[in-house]
């Protein structure tokens, strides 16, 4: 780094956007007038998304490969990762013309790693785990004598992340706070770097997951605890990096956590109200100000997004489980007498008040309830939860005993 010391300057990072010579993005900085209408902070979103890979991971790799010898280049690089950081280091390393090899867990959906190979890369499986996988691919660089990429406890990939503070400061320079999701640390270690050396004042939050509170946990001296999987899987590291950790102690102002819950209800708002595919790990920042508004309020806050690379299955049902947390999806069971006609007139006050039948199944043997009376499950649209509640209303007027498949109590 600067000088050959091992630290990070803002000069790495300064070097660092020089040297990418428009081989990265300089993505959009918005303003979300909705979204800082519902936080009471002014909100801007950076929208890292917006790279090639739709990712920010392709900075701190693309420094790193600018600054390999000539030998390095020649011989090839390698890296241990299953997402994002793959894709930035297989897309720059083809571009490049070195040598790129990604190691991936057996496990791996084949998708990511035809995704790998189509940028260019040599795709080794090995290790069930990742931390298996890890130490695989260490092994792999000494017998071949490659050059490993680290995906965040790296001091050149660090100041490739930074660069994004650079382009927040430039776009929005009376920025009060700066909000990060963190993992390994890298990208809040370059962040904070170069935002406090342009101004001193900004603060620099970093968010985690609560089920992988990797920086929060070393600064508040905790032992991990595993807690299982999180929609913020770009961000689930157990452990932060060394050089990550001196960096941040010297720079980050603090540290949030948020719920699974609030990660989800943050991805939709980004879908609903912002137009926007976020990965759970960029959605965290957004959370964060919404659990957290007394930390926010009447701010300039910039949210670091930090990718859009999130599975369409996992994408399509964050979208219905919003719809029906907001109460325009419900499944309800509705007791009746099993006679002629019974099944019609719930269909008729259904449709009188302008609800939409998507899906209904009715019940005679599979049921305690007495051999003259039945039950139907109906998945109802409704255009909101007051909808609903007329709806409701009605059917239990007719004298129908109606219960709500759901964790709202209607």
């Amino acid at each position: 780094m600067s000088n050959n010391s091992e630290t990070l300057t803002i000069e790495d990072v300064k070097n660092a956007a020089k040297a990418f010579d428009g081989a990265i993005k300089h993505t959009p900085t918005n303003y979300a007038i909705t979204l800082s209408d519902i936080t009471g902070a002014d909100i801007y979103i950076k929208l890292e998304s917006s790279q090639f890979t739709a990712s920010f991971k392709e900075r701190g790799a693309l420094n790193k490969l600018l600054n390999l010898s000539p030998e390095q280049r020649k011989k090839g690089v390698i890296a241990a990762s299953a997402g994002n950081h793959a894709q930035g280091v297989a897309y720059h390393g083809s571009r490049l013309k070195i040598p790129t090899t990604i190691a991936m867990p057996l496990g791996t959906p084949f998708v990511k790693i035809s995704n790998t190979e189509a940028l260019g890369a040599k795709v080794v499986q090995v290790g069930e785990r990742f931390d298996e996988t890890a130490e695989a691919a260490l092994k792999i660089a000494e017998e071949q004598e490659l050059t490993v990429v680290h995906p965040f406890d790296d001091y050149h990939v660090m100041a490739g992340q930074g660069t994004i503070a650079l382009e927040l400061l430039s776009d929005v320079p009376d920025l009060d706070i700066i909000v990060v999701p963190v993992g390994g640390g890298g990208l809040i270690a370059g962040i904070a770097t170069a935002a406090k050396a342009i101004n001193s004042n900004i603060k620099v939050i970093g968010v985690q997951s609560e089920r992988f509170p990797s920086l929060y946990r070393a600064f508040n001296g905790q032992d991990y605890v595993a807690q299982g999987s999180t929609l913020a899987e770009g961000i689930a590291v157990k452990t932060i990096g060394e050089k990550t950790l001196e960096v941040c102690k010297k720079y980050v102002d603090d540290i949030l956590l948020v719920s699974e819950d609030e990660i989800e209800k943050a991805l939709g708002l980004f879908l609903t109200v912002e137009k926007t595919v976020v990965e759970g790990a960029g959605a965290c920042p957004l959370a964060a100000v919404l659990r957290y508004p007394d930390i926010f309020k009447g701010k300039k806050v910039g949210l670091v997004i930090t990718g859009g690379n999130i599975d369409t299955r996992l994408l399509a049902s964050i979208l219905m489980r919003g719809l029906v947390r907001d109460g325009r999806i419900t499944r309800l069971r509705i007791e009746l007498p099993d006679v002629p006609g019974a099944l019609s007139v719930i269909s008729s006050i259904i449709g009188n008040q302008g609800g939409n039948i998507i899906d209904v199944s009715h019940h005679r043997l599979f049921t305690e309830l007495p051999a003259k009376e039945t039950y139907s499950n109906i998945t109802l649209e409704t255009r909101d939860a007051r909808h609903l509640q007329d709806i409701l209303d009605e059917l239990r007027e007719e004298g129908f005993v109606v219960n709500v498949n759901r964790n709202i109590d209607m």
